[in-house]
């Protein structure tokens, strides 16, 4: 049995990227690596309802972009915390910081991922046009050098605040 059943033989779906700044990081990664268009919006309490943060409730923000599929790049600016983002930042800089795998169903990998002993360190539900879809990232940087991700996709997703290029 996989010591992370909930990534077990799944693909990557999402490569996170943290940045210091979005706008200069878009501008550079569509001007630079022609990828677009990116899809942005923040989230933070504002726009996802229940946050966590190592154990207790998350008061983090960021700013994200995506772009592509297969796997989806994600570009992500922490705007306030304290978050992993901060710390990735603080402690390591720039630079890839999670891989991500789509789940059907949040609530079976988290009991899946407890059941081995791996409680996520930050997470966050609700930021759905109909209040679902979920993350939860897991400490896995002594085994992977990264943060792994449990993605469970939204049935409808809030438009996004802008596009870049617009």
């Amino acid at each position: 049995m996989s010591a992370l059943p909930a990534f077990a033989g799944r693909p990557v779906g999402q490569v996170g990227i943290v940045v210091r700044d979005l706008d200069r990081a878009l501008e550079r990664y569509a001007g630079d690596w022609g990828l677009g268009p990116w899809r942005c919006w923040t989230y933070g309490p504002a726009t996802v309802p229940q946050l966590g943060f190592r154990g207790g409730p998350g008061e983090f923000e960021m700013r994200i972009a995506l772009c592509g599929k297969d796997p989806q790049l994600e570009l992500l600016e922490p705007t306030r915390g304290p978050s992993i983002y901060h710390e990735w930042l603080e402690e390591q800089g720039e630079g890839v910081h999670h891989l991500g795998v789509y789940v059907p169903s949040m609530d079976e990998a988290l009991a899946a991922m407890a059941a081995a002993g791996h409680e996520p360190v930050q997470w966050g539900r609700g930021y759905g046009a109909e209040g679902d879809g979920a993350f939860a990232y897991f400490d896995t940087r002594p085994l992977l050098a990264v943060y792994l991700e449990l993605l469970e996709v939204p049935r409808i997703r809030v438009e996004p605040e802008r596009v870049y290029p617009a």
